[in-house]
């Protein structure tokens, strides 16, 4: 989809019957680009970023999986498209993914806060996450969720610092617990630009 489409509007979304035709090459095509869009921060956090034809997929699989029609798909969009980036920003979905849901627990309760301690530095710009404000991500005991959405405003100055190939370009968790960063390497790059920006 080109990237000036900045939502999903329900004539989009293709009837259930139609997309099964074509969902093993949509699946494959997701596969390929989160080969691009996914990165690692440190052993426990893997940050996603999202675009339109990720949200588009989501909604799709949703749809396919739970059969609620129009009512749902009302649903759908109204979660999604706030994930749409919108041309000045990248936007991520960040999970911390432990195995174990006895030592996640246990993690997840020395990370309260780290949304507030996420960043995406190119050269000397650094952008603060926004969190996506759907619900709290940090619970009133201190315990982080396993899940962040998050946005990444981009200034004009931020976008020429992207744009410029000499910057290097991260993903940071500064959490005095949970401190890790993430190269955005060239190729992951320029499909961020393709895709989002």
């Amino acid at each position: 989809m080109p990237k000036d489409r900045r939502s999903i509007t329900r004539d989009d979304i293709m009837d259930l019957a139609d997309y099964e035709l074509i969902r093993k090459d949509k699946r494959q095509e997701s596969i390929l680009a989160k080969k691009y869009s996914r990165l690692a921060i440190g052993p426990h956090a893997m940050i996603t970023f999202e675009s339109w034809d990720s949200m588009w997929l989501q909604i799709q699989e949703m749809l396919r999986i739970e059969k609620g029609g129009d009512e749902q798909l009302a649903d759908e969009l109204a979660a999604y498209n706030p994930m749409v980036p919108n041309g000045s920003e990248l936007t991520a979905t960040l999970m911390f993914e432990i195995e174990n849901p006895e030592r996640r627990d246990a993690f997840l309760r020395t990370i309260g806060g780290v949304e507030s301690h996420i960043f995406l530095t190119i050269g000397n710009v650094r952008i603060a996450a926004r969190p996506e404000q759907d619900v709290e991500r940090t619970s009133a005991s201190g315990k982080a969720s396993a899940v962040h959405f998050l946005h990444f405003a981009m200034d004009d100055a931020a976008l020429a610092a992207w744009h410029d190939a000499g910057n290097v370009a991260m993903v940071q968790i500064t959490h005095p617990a949970y401190g890790h960063a993430a190269l955005i390497g060239a190729e992951t790059r320029n499909y961020l630009t393709r895709a989002c920006l």
